[in-house]
């Protein structure tokens, strides 16, 4: 007899600006807690020497990246430097209906996309902000991976993604990288505890209503 999972997984969406600490959270929170995955996009793009198909990217076809597209089997997508880049759907919807959380690291148009879908019920999104401007261009330098003009452009659309903080169902500002990643926790875990994502919370208080019942006999 197959067990009903305790709970139904979160589509969990976590955005920010370069530099803010995004990528070292969404480590972090898979690295403390295996029922996370990270959700694998799908790309029309040749694979590069050792990357493997449902490992990195699902790799498609234009043809077949637009059908899905055609067919609401994309959570969201867009074309980026003449490729397509998008969430299939169908791996996302097994892995929450079998109570895993599925990590999405979106801008916020991708956000919005899958705020919009199908699985809209099941999202939970985060941005994370710097303590400063200054901070977040320190952050950038201080990774000593991109030229002065890369950071001046990283730089130039973080004030555009800032601007969209107030679409999200929760801010965290990143003073702290430890302080920060136990407030995302937090988070999680209030929004797995949520009343209507227990799925077995009314048989057991039925349940409970049998034995005052049991005792009133």
């Amino acid at each position: 007899m197959q067990t009903q999972p305790p709970r139904r997984g979160l589509l969990i969406i976590l955005s920010s600006p370069s530099g803010a600490g995004k990528s070292t959270l969404s480590k972090r929170l898979m690295a403390r807690d295996e029922t996370v995955q990270f959700s694998i996009s799908a790309t029309t793009r040749a694979p590069r020497p050792g990357e493997q198909d449902g490992r990195e990217y699902y790799f498609k076809t234009r043809e077949d990246f637009q059908e899905l597209v055609r067919t609401n089997g994309m959570l969201e997508h867009a074309e980026v430097f003449g490729n397509l880049y998008g969430s299939p759907r169908a791996p996302v919807e097994e892995a929450i209906n079998a109570g895993r959380d599925v990590l999405f690291d979106v801008d916020w148009q991708g956000g919005q996309q899958i705020r919009n879908s199908a699985l809209r019920d099941a999202v939970v999104s985060v941005f994370i902000l710097p303590p400063s401007i200054a901070e977040l261009d320190r952050r950038l330098r201080a990774r000593a991976q991109d030229s002065e003009e890369v950071i001046a452009k990283r730089m130039a659309e973080s004030r555009s993604e800032i601007s969209h903080w107030d679409a999200y169902d929760y801010v965290l500002v990143n003073r702290d990288i430890d302080a920060c990643a136990a407030e995302l926790d937090a988070i999680l875990t209030a929004e797995r505890l949520r009343r209507d994502r227990q799925p077995g919370l009314s048989d057991f208080v039925q349940g409970l209503n049998r034995e005052f019942e049991g005792r009133l006999e």
